[in-house]
């Protein structure tokens, strides 16, 4: 055998990474959702087997976590981008600035949601920081509350999620190639006309992509409806029902049944926002340098 022969061809590496790769994709995400599915039709008291299912949409407390957890996910997603879309458009130019306002979006994603809970905590419960300033200024008498309620969660989502968006949007919206605005600019396009049909259209699949994503995150948000809302009333989220299900009352089918039912409503939204980008321009939105 010549040393040529020898050496593995670049065909049989990529057949000898892909066989651990998928070996890997079977045993992290395939065999356990088929284990959930499974044990999902298997009641803990008997019964027929979709008997889970029949509990969990019959049982208004438990039904009721869909659109409770969808009154969250979906405000703080569309808040999310609509943020994101104006800072990332002024900072598409690699600056000063854009490199100090990404290292500076980085600490609350270092953080996690827990940290950022016990710092809102300090910040916005009644007696924190927030709240002072308020009354020193004069601009409220009330008791200004925005936590252990509905708000205290959204704004959570918010920060915790918002440098995750904005970092796709700004990466998306850095490689539309500049000189089609500047062609339209030529034509008489305005700055807003510029944004409004040159670049809005072109960001419209990467801001798609950045809410499905932002909104599977905040749709199974947990640690902050616990910390920072009213895990028994207003912010009883569908992740709490699964956790209550699987760890306090043992019954993992059941469990396994509302993450199932909580999946399937991620699926679906997540397939509404991809068909929506359909009605865009998909075409390449970035140009090489030669």
């Amino acid at each position: 055998m010549s040393a040529a022969d020898s050496v593995l061809r670049p065909g049989d590496r990529r057949g000898w990474l892909a066989a651990p790769a998928v070996l890997v994709l079977l045993a992290l995400f395939v065999y356990p959702f088929l284990y959930g599915v499974v044990i999902s039709f298997h009641p803990m008291n008997g019964g027929h087997f979709w008997s889970n299912y029949a509990h969990f949409f019959s049982t208004a407390t438990q039904w009721g976590t869909l659109w409770i957890t969808f009154k969250l996910a979906a405000p703080a997603t569309l808040i999310n981008v609509a943020m994101a879309v104006p800072v990332a458009f002024a900072l598409r130019r690699n600056s000063r600035s854009q490199r100090i306002v990404t290292t500076l979006l980085v600490i609350p994603i270092t953080l996690g949601t827990v940290l950022i809970a016990d710092g809102m905590l300090t910040f916005y419960s009644p007696s924190g920081w927030f709240p002072q300033i308020i009354h020193a200024l004069g601009l409220y008498s009330g008791e200004v509350r925005l936590t252990h309620n509905y708000w205290g969660v959204l704004i959570s989502l918010i920060i915790s999620d918002f440098p995750f968006v904005f970092l796709l949007t700004l990466s998306y919206i850095s490689g539309i190639d500049p000189t089609l605005a500047k062609a339209a600019g030529t034509l008489g396009a305005g700055a807003w006309q510029q944004f409004r049909l040159i670049y809005l259209p072109l960001l419209v699949p990467g801001l798609s992509m950045a809410a499905a994503l932002s909104f599977v995150q905040t749709y199974a948000v947990f640690p902050s409806a616990i910390l920072l809302g009213a895990p028994a009333g207003p912010t009883r989220v569908i992740s709490i029902a699964a956790y209550e299900a699987a760890f306090e009352q043992y019954d993992y089918g059941m469990a396994s049944a509302i993450a199932i039912v909580m999946g399937f409503v991620q699926l679906l939204i997540v397939g509404a926002i991809f068909a929506f980008r359909q009605a865009f321009y998909t075409g390449p939105a970035t140009s090489g340098k030669g």
